[in-house]
Protein backbone atom coordinates (compact mmCIF):
# COMPACT_ATOMS: atom_id res chain seq x y z
CA UNK A 1 0.00 0.00 0.00
CA UNK A 2 2.87 2.34 0.77
CA UNK A 3 4.40 1.74 -2.67
CA UNK A 4 1.10 2.60 -4.31
CA UNK A 5 0.87 5.85 -2.37
CA UNK A 6 4.43 6.86 -3.22
CA UNK A 7 3.98 5.99 -6.89
CA UNK A 8 0.70 7.95 -7.06
CA UNK A 9 2.37 11.00 -5.50
CA UNK A 10 5.23 10.70 -7.95
CA UNK A 11 2.80 10.40 -10.86
CA UNK A 12 0.87 13.46 -9.67
CA UNK A 13 4.07 15.51 -9.36
CA UNK A 14 5.22 14.42 -12.82
CA UNK A 15 1.83 15.24 -14.31
CA UNK A 16 1.89 18.70 -12.70
CA UNK A 17 5.38 19.37 -14.08
CA UNK A 18 4.36 18.25 -17.57
CA UNK A 19 1.13 20.25 -17.68
CA UNK A 20 2.44 23.47 -16.05
CA UNK A 21 3.87 25.01 -19.25
CA UNK A 22 0.62 24.34 -21.10
CA UNK A 23 -1.39 26.12 -18.42
CA UNK A 24 0.85 29.18 -18.55
CA UNK A 25 0.93 29.41 -22.34
CA UNK A 26 -2.82 29.59 -22.78
CA UNK A 27 -4.56 32.92 -23.42
CA UNK A 28 -1.41 35.10 -23.20
CA UNK A 29 -1.46 34.91 -19.40
CA UNK A 30 -4.68 36.95 -19.11
CA UNK A 31 -6.77 34.14 -17.64
CA UNK A 32 -10.13 32.94 -18.87
CA UNK A 33 -12.04 36.15 -18.22
CA UNK A 34 -9.76 38.44 -20.17
CA UNK A 35 -7.83 41.54 -19.21
CA UNK A 36 -8.20 42.45 -15.55
CA UNK A 37 -8.67 46.16 -14.95
CA UNK A 38 -9.90 48.16 -11.96
CA UNK A 39 -13.58 47.73 -12.84
CA UNK A 40 -13.32 43.94 -12.98
CA UNK A 41 -11.54 43.79 -9.62
CA UNK A 42 -14.06 46.18 -8.02
CA UNK A 43 -17.01 44.20 -9.34
CA UNK A 44 -15.50 40.95 -8.05
CA UNK A 45 -15.03 42.57 -4.65
CA UNK A 46 -18.66 43.73 -4.55
CA UNK A 47 -19.81 40.24 -5.52
CA UNK A 48 -17.83 38.82 -2.59
CA UNK A 49 -19.21 41.46 -0.22
CA UNK A 50 -22.74 40.36 -1.14
CA UNK A 51 -22.15 36.62 -1.56
CA UNK A 52 -20.45 35.87 1.75
CA UNK A 53 -23.25 37.22 4.00
CA UNK A 54 -25.86 35.47 1.84
CA UNK A 55 -23.94 32.20 2.17
CA UNK A 56 -23.65 32.63 5.95
CA UNK A 57 -27.37 33.42 6.20
CA UNK A 58 -28.38 30.38 4.16
CA UNK A 59 -26.12 28.04 6.11
CA UNK A 60 -27.48 29.46 9.39
CA UNK A 61 -31.05 28.83 8.25
CA UNK A 62 -30.11 25.27 7.27
CA UNK A 63 -28.49 24.72 10.67
CA UNK A 64 -31.58 26.12 12.41
CA UNK A 65 -33.82 23.76 10.45
CA UNK A 66 -31.64 20.76 11.25
CA UNK A 67 -31.48 21.68 14.95
CA UNK A 68 -35.27 21.92 15.10
CA UNK A 69 -35.58 18.47 13.53
CA UNK A 70 -33.08 17.07 16.02
CA UNK A 71 -34.91 18.60 18.98
CA UNK A 72 -38.26 17.29 17.69
CA UNK A 73 -36.77 13.82 17.31
CA UNK A 74 -35.36 13.98 20.86
CA UNK A 75 -38.72 15.15 22.25
CA UNK A 76 -40.54 12.34 20.45
CA UNK A 77 -38.09 9.79 21.80
CA UNK A 78 -38.47 11.16 25.32
CA UNK A 79 -42.29 11.17 25.08
CA UNK A 80 -42.23 7.59 23.84
CA UNK A 81 -40.16 6.53 26.80
CA UNK A 82 -37.94 3.50 26.98
CA UNK A 83 -39.94 1.19 24.71
CA UNK A 84 -37.52 -1.66 25.27
CA UNK A 85 -38.96 -2.33 28.76
CA UNK A 86 -42.67 -1.95 27.99
CA UNK A 87 -44.90 -4.91 28.63
CA UNK A 88 -44.20 -8.60 28.76
CA UNK A 89 -41.39 -10.25 30.56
Amino acid sequence: MRRLTISMLGLAALLALVLAPVAQAENDGRGYYGATDDKVVTDAGFILIVAIPIFVFLMSMLQRHLDRRKEARKAAQKALGDIQWRGGW
